[in-house]
Protein backbone atom coordinates (compact mmCIF):
# COMPACT_ATOMS: atom_id res chain seq x y z
CA UNK A 1 0.00 0.00 0.00
CA UNK A 2 1.55 3.59 -1.15
CA UNK A 3 0.64 7.02 -0.75
CA UNK A 4 -0.01 9.02 -3.90
CA UNK A 5 0.53 12.50 -2.49
CA UNK A 6 3.61 13.33 0.46
CA UNK A 7 3.67 16.72 2.03
CA UNK A 8 7.24 17.18 3.68
CA UNK A 9 7.23 19.91 5.80
CA UNK A 10 10.67 21.66 6.60
CA UNK A 11 13.20 22.60 3.65
CA UNK A 12 16.34 21.78 5.25
CA UNK A 13 19.14 18.88 4.15
CA UNK A 14 16.83 16.51 5.69
CA UNK A 15 13.51 17.29 4.30
CA UNK A 16 15.33 17.91 0.82
CA UNK A 17 16.67 14.69 0.81
CA UNK A 18 13.48 12.82 2.21
CA UNK A 19 11.74 14.48 -1.07
CA UNK A 20 14.21 13.74 -3.80
CA UNK A 21 14.46 9.94 -2.12
CA UNK A 22 10.46 9.70 -2.38
CA UNK A 23 10.01 11.16 -5.84
CA UNK A 24 12.86 9.23 -7.62
CA UNK A 25 11.71 5.85 -5.46
CA UNK A 26 8.15 5.86 -5.75
CA UNK A 27 5.44 7.35 -7.98
CA UNK A 28 4.16 9.75 -5.50
CA UNK A 29 3.74 13.67 -5.77
CA UNK A 30 5.74 15.30 -3.12
CA UNK A 31 4.83 19.14 -1.73
CA UNK A 32 8.29 20.59 -0.24
CA UNK A 33 6.85 23.12 2.38
CA UNK A 34 8.73 26.06 4.17
CA UNK A 35 7.82 29.53 5.39
CA UNK A 36 11.23 30.72 3.91
CA UNK A 37 11.82 31.26 0.31
CA UNK A 38 15.30 31.25 0.69
CA UNK A 39 15.28 27.69 2.75
CA UNK A 40 13.30 26.35 -0.69
CA UNK A 41 15.45 28.04 -3.27
CA UNK A 42 18.17 26.25 -1.30
CA UNK A 43 15.90 22.82 -0.94
CA UNK A 44 15.85 23.15 -4.96
CA UNK A 45 19.44 23.44 -5.32
CA UNK A 46 20.68 20.43 -2.95
CA UNK A 47 18.17 18.41 -5.00
CA UNK A 48 19.12 19.55 -8.52
CA UNK A 49 23.16 18.33 -7.12
CA UNK A 50 21.68 15.09 -5.35
CA UNK A 51 20.47 14.13 -8.47
CA UNK A 52 23.06 15.73 -10.85
CA UNK A 53 25.36 13.23 -8.83
CA UNK A 54 23.23 10.75 -9.66
CA UNK A 55 23.02 10.71 -12.97
CA UNK A 56 26.82 10.94 -13.30
CA UNK A 57 27.53 7.71 -11.19
CA UNK A 58 24.44 6.52 -12.85
CA UNK A 59 21.94 5.22 -10.61
CA UNK A 60 19.57 7.19 -12.51
CA UNK A 61 18.78 8.32 -15.72
CA UNK A 62 18.56 11.77 -17.03
CA UNK A 63 15.03 10.84 -18.25
CA UNK A 64 13.98 9.24 -14.75
CA UNK A 65 15.77 12.24 -13.02
CA UNK A 66 13.50 14.37 -14.99
CA UNK A 67 10.37 12.77 -14.30
CA UNK A 68 10.88 13.08 -10.62
CA UNK A 69 11.35 17.01 -10.91
CA UNK A 70 7.95 16.99 -12.51
CA UNK A 71 6.72 15.16 -9.19
CA UNK A 72 8.35 17.61 -6.82
CA UNK A 73 6.52 20.82 -5.53
CA UNK A 74 8.19 23.52 -3.75
CA UNK A 75 5.16 25.12 -1.51
CA UNK A 76 4.76 28.54 1.09
CA UNK A 77 1.86 27.46 1.71
CA UNK A 78 0.48 24.69 4.10
CA UNK A 79 -3.01 24.84 2.65
CA UNK A 80 -1.17 22.85 -0.10
CA UNK A 81 -1.09 20.11 2.42
CA UNK A 82 -5.05 19.43 2.46
CA UNK A 83 -4.63 16.12 0.26
CA UNK A 84 -1.41 14.66 1.41
CA UNK A 85 -1.57 11.07 2.21
CA UNK A 86 1.51 11.08 4.53
CA UNK A 87 3.22 14.35 5.99
CA UNK A 88 6.08 14.01 7.07
CA UNK A 89 8.18 16.77 9.44
CA UNK A 90 11.66 17.35 8.78
CA UNK A 91 11.70 20.98 10.92
CA UNK A 92 14.27 21.76 13.76
CA UNK A 93 14.14 19.33 16.76
CA UNK A 94 12.28 21.52 18.93
CA UNK A 95 9.01 20.19 20.56
CA UNK A 96 6.82 23.21 20.69
CA UNK A 97 7.22 24.27 17.23
CA UNK A 98 6.50 20.90 16.20
CA UNK A 99 3.81 20.52 17.86
CA UNK A 100 2.37 23.95 17.03
CA UNK A 101 3.14 22.93 13.15
CA UNK A 102 1.05 19.42 13.84
CA UNK A 103 -1.84 21.46 15.42
CA UNK A 104 -1.91 23.79 11.90
CA UNK A 105 -1.59 20.85 9.56
CA UNK A 106 -4.19 18.90 11.64
CA UNK A 107 -6.78 21.44 10.77
CA UNK A 108 -5.70 20.89 6.88
CA UNK A 109 -5.20 17.59 6.52
CA UNK A 110 -7.78 14.91 5.19
CA UNK A 111 -9.29 13.37 8.10
CA UNK A 112 -8.02 9.71 6.83
CA UNK A 113 -4.28 11.16 6.50
CA UNK A 114 -0.98 9.80 8.57
CA UNK A 115 1.36 12.28 10.36
CA UNK A 116 4.56 10.93 10.94
CA UNK A 117 7.35 13.36 12.47
CA UNK A 118 11.53 12.96 11.60
CA UNK A 119 12.48 13.66 15.19
CA UNK A 120 15.51 11.69 16.37
CA UNK A 121 14.74 11.91 20.20
CA UNK A 122 11.48 13.55 20.93
CA UNK A 123 7.98 11.65 22.51
CA UNK A 124 5.85 10.58 19.68
CA UNK A 125 3.08 10.28 22.06
CA UNK A 126 3.43 14.38 22.96
CA UNK A 127 3.58 15.24 19.21
CA UNK A 128 0.44 13.23 18.62
CA UNK A 129 -1.42 14.82 21.23
CA UNK A 130 -1.08 18.04 19.15
CA UNK A 131 -3.68 16.84 16.65
CA UNK A 132 -7.16 14.92 17.03
CA UNK A 133 -5.86 11.66 14.62
CA UNK A 134 -3.01 9.76 17.38
CA UNK A 135 -3.86 6.38 15.79
CA UNK A 136 -2.43 7.75 12.28
CA UNK A 137 0.76 9.10 14.24
CA UNK A 138 3.91 7.76 14.03
CA UNK A 139 7.74 8.58 14.47
CA UNK A 140 9.59 7.94 10.95
CA UNK A 141 13.67 8.52 11.73
CA UNK A 142 15.41 8.96 8.56
CA UNK A 143 18.95 9.20 8.73
CA UNK A 144 21.24 12.27 7.05
CA UNK A 145 21.98 11.89 4.12
CA UNK A 146 18.36 10.36 3.57
CA UNK A 147 18.59 9.50 0.24
CA UNK A 148 21.55 7.29 0.72
CA UNK A 149 21.19 5.51 4.43
CA UNK A 150 19.77 2.14 4.39
CA UNK A 151 18.01 2.67 8.10
CA UNK A 152 14.66 3.79 8.88
CA UNK A 153 13.45 3.50 12.40
CA UNK A 154 9.69 3.73 12.81
CA UNK A 155 8.33 4.96 16.79
CA UNK A 156 4.66 4.12 17.43
CA UNK A 157 3.01 6.31 20.06
CA UNK A 158 1.20 5.35 22.84
CA UNK A 159 -2.62 5.26 20.55
CA UNK A 160 -1.09 4.63 16.89
CA UNK A 161 -2.53 2.18 14.95
CA UNK A 162 -1.01 -1.14 14.17
CA UNK A 163 -2.53 -0.51 10.47
CA UNK A 164 -0.80 3.25 10.41
CA UNK A 165 2.46 1.10 11.27
CA UNK A 166 1.76 -1.35 8.76
CA UNK A 167 1.09 1.43 5.98
CA UNK A 168 4.27 3.35 7.11
CA UNK A 169 6.59 0.30 6.89
CA UNK A 170 5.76 -0.97 3.43
CA UNK A 171 5.82 2.73 2.29
CA UNK A 172 9.74 2.42 4.02
CA UNK A 173 10.58 -0.82 2.22
CA UNK A 174 9.48 0.54 -1.34
CA UNK A 175 12.00 3.54 -0.43
CA UNK A 176 14.44 0.60 -0.34
CA UNK A 177 14.87 0.93 3.57
CA UNK A 178 15.85 -1.53 6.29
CA UNK A 179 13.28 -0.83 9.21
CA UNK A 180 13.79 -1.26 12.64
CA UNK A 181 11.29 -0.15 15.50
CA UNK A 182 11.62 1.47 18.51
CA UNK A 183 9.15 1.96 21.86
CA UNK A 184 8.64 5.62 22.41
CA UNK A 185 11.07 6.18 24.82
CA UNK A 186 13.65 9.12 24.66
CA UNK A 187 16.25 8.87 22.04
CA UNK A 188 14.64 5.65 20.54
CA UNK A 189 16.92 3.29 19.48
CA UNK A 190 19.88 5.17 17.41
CA UNK A 191 20.00 8.46 19.14
CA UNK A 192 20.09 6.90 22.54
CA UNK A 193 22.76 4.79 21.60
CA UNK A 194 25.24 6.68 19.66
CA UNK A 195 24.76 9.95 21.58
CA UNK A 196 25.58 8.49 24.85
CA UNK A 197 29.07 7.28 22.57
CA UNK A 198 29.72 10.79 21.25
CA UNK A 199 29.19 12.27 25.12
CA UNK A 200 31.80 9.16 26.80
CA UNK A 201 34.47 10.40 24.16
CA UNK A 202 34.03 13.80 24.30
CA UNK A 203 34.61 12.92 28.29
CA UNK A 204 37.34 10.95 27.32
CA UNK A 205 38.80 13.96 25.58
CA UNK A 206 37.97 16.59 28.62
CA UNK A 207 39.43 14.25 30.83
CA UNK A 208 43.40 13.80 27.95
CA UNK A 209 42.73 10.63 27.42
CA UNK A 210 44.16 10.68 24.53
CA UNK A 211 43.66 13.77 21.11
CA UNK A 212 40.44 13.71 19.31
CA UNK A 213 42.01 11.34 15.87
CA UNK A 214 43.28 8.68 18.11
CA UNK A 215 40.09 8.41 20.32
CA UNK A 216 38.03 8.33 16.78
CA UNK A 217 41.10 5.93 15.43
CA UNK A 218 39.96 3.73 18.14
CA UNK A 219 36.53 3.35 17.29
CA UNK A 220 36.85 3.37 13.32
CA UNK A 221 39.29 0.77 13.46
CA UNK A 222 39.03 -1.09 16.53
CA UNK A 223 35.56 -1.41 16.17
CA UNK A 224 34.88 -0.81 12.44
CA UNK A 225 32.84 2.18 12.72
CA UNK A 226 32.55 4.25 9.73
CA UNK A 227 33.43 7.62 11.57
CA UNK A 228 34.52 8.13 14.97
CA UNK A 229 32.50 9.67 17.61
CA UNK A 230 34.02 12.91 17.65
CA UNK A 231 33.91 13.58 14.08
CA UNK A 232 30.44 12.34 13.85
CA UNK A 233 28.73 15.05 16.68
CA UNK A 234 30.91 17.60 14.62
CA UNK A 235 28.97 16.16 11.73
CA UNK A 236 25.88 16.62 13.83
CA UNK A 237 26.18 19.59 15.04
CA UNK A 238 27.21 20.22 18.76
CA UNK A 239 24.28 22.18 19.62
CA UNK A 240 22.02 19.67 18.26
CA UNK A 241 24.02 16.88 20.34
CA UNK A 242 23.75 19.14 23.62
CA UNK A 243 19.86 19.64 23.19
CA UNK A 244 19.38 15.56 22.29
CA UNK A 245 21.13 14.95 25.67
CA UNK A 246 19.52 17.30 27.75
CA UNK A 247 16.62 15.55 25.93
CA UNK A 248 17.93 12.78 27.43
CA UNK A 249 18.45 13.53 30.87
CA UNK A 250 15.09 14.86 31.23
CA UNK A 251 13.72 12.21 30.20
CA UNK A 252 15.38 9.71 32.01
CA UNK A 253 16.49 11.55 35.16
CA UNK A 254 19.86 9.32 34.52
CA UNK A 255 23.23 11.19 35.49
CA UNK A 256 24.78 8.73 32.72
CA UNK A 257 22.79 11.14 29.96
CA UNK A 258 24.36 14.36 31.81
CA UNK A 259 26.35 16.25 29.30
CA UNK A 260 29.69 16.76 28.79
CA UNK A 261 30.93 20.25 30.43
CA UNK A 262 33.37 20.33 27.44
CA UNK A 263 30.58 20.02 24.75
CA UNK A 264 28.81 22.35 27.20
CA UNK A 265 31.87 25.29 26.36
CA UNK A 266 31.92 24.43 22.85
CA UNK A 267 28.53 25.45 22.40
CA UNK A 268 28.43 28.42 24.56
CA UNK A 269 31.86 29.45 22.46
CA UNK A 270 29.65 29.26 19.32
CA UNK A 271 31.94 25.84 18.21
CA UNK A 272 29.78 23.92 17.09
CA UNK A 273 31.36 21.64 14.40
CA UNK A 274 31.47 21.84 10.86
CA UNK A 275 29.29 24.47 10.42
CA UNK A 276 30.98 26.92 12.18
CA UNK A 277 34.35 25.67 11.16
CA UNK A 278 35.40 24.43 14.90
CA UNK A 279 34.18 22.00 17.47
CA UNK A 280 36.07 19.03 19.08
CA UNK A 281 38.56 19.75 15.04
CA UNK A 282 39.65 22.63 13.72
CA UNK A 283 37.97 22.93 9.87
CA UNK A 284 39.14 26.26 8.91
CA UNK A 285 36.06 28.08 6.82
CA UNK A 286 32.51 26.93 7.88
CA UNK A 287 31.37 24.07 6.13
Amino acid sequence: MTFSTVFVAGAGFMGSGIAYLIATKTQARVMVYDIYPAALDKARSVMEKIGGGAVEKGFLSASELAEAKKRIKLTESDKDAAEADLVIEAIAEDLRAKQELFGILDRTVKPQGIFASNTSSLSITALAAATKRPKQFLGMHFFSPAHIMKLLELIPGLDTSIETMDRVRQFGQSLGKVIISSKDMPGFITTRLGLVLINEAAFALMEGLSTPEEIDLGMTLGYNHPMGPLALGDFVGLDIVLHVLDTLYTGFGDPKYRACPLIKRLVSAGHLGRKTGRGFYEYGAAS
